[in-house]
């Protein structure tokens, strides 16, 4: 083989070997209860959704100046659980509190009450206070080994869990059980070194 051939099939091994270690990954895992993209998540969690002191009442006024004071009015809808219920919102992402919905999102498999908040864009004017009871969703990943909610998805056409889908857990130990599946990349890798090595 001469230089020029063996020194552009080299390039071709680096090249692909880059894109196979380059590769983006999503923000969002495509399973529940798998390692978390982002460290804050859980704490963030709480702070938007079961932070102390919120109104037992849905008067506009209480709600407006509980949200001034948590400095949350850029988002126009917010949904707050009690924080009475913080083990049970937690046990959603278990295989005892939850199923799997898609993606990263557990659903509860009882329904919870809670208050959804909506104010104008850019104010705190509240413009509804609303008491819901649905199923909730719940984004799900794993931070310092415990599987813990990370962000409440909304639930506006009141989706119930399936009978028939897994725990949310399960996803994680399907995971950890699970032999190394190679990607597209690695077999057009582990195909262009065994195709150049020969």
């Amino acid at each position: 083989m001469d230089r020029v051939g063996m020194a552009a099939r080299r390039a071709f091994v680096s090249l692909a070997l880059c894109l196979l270690l380059g590769k983006q990954t999503s923000a969002r895992n495509d399973a529940p209860c798998q390692p978390s993209k982002w460290n804050n998540g859980y704490s963030r969690f709480l702070k938007r959704h079961l932070p102390s002191g919120t109104p037992d009442s849905v008067d506009h006024n209480e709600w407006e100046k509980f949200i001034k004071s948590l400095g949350g009015c850029d988002r126009p809808t917010q949904s707050f659980l009690h924080p009475k219920d913080l083990d049970r919102v937690r046990a959603v992402c278990s295989d005892e509190g939850g199923k799997v919905f898609k993606d990263n999102l557990c659903i509860s498999q009882q329904p919870f009450t809670f208050v959804t908040v909506r104010s104008t864009p850019g104010t705190c004017g509240i413009r509804k206070v609303e008491r819901e009871r649905k199923h909730l969703i719940l984004a799900c990943e794993v931070l310092e080994n415990v599987c813990v909610p990370v962000h409440f998805e909304g639930n506006p056409t009141d989706q119930r869990p399936s009978n028939n889908a897994r725990g949310c857990q399960s996803s994680q130990r399907r995971n950890q059980a699970a032999t190394f599946q190679p990607s597209w990349l690695w077999l057009i890798f582990t195909f262009l070194v065994t195709f150049y090595a020969f």
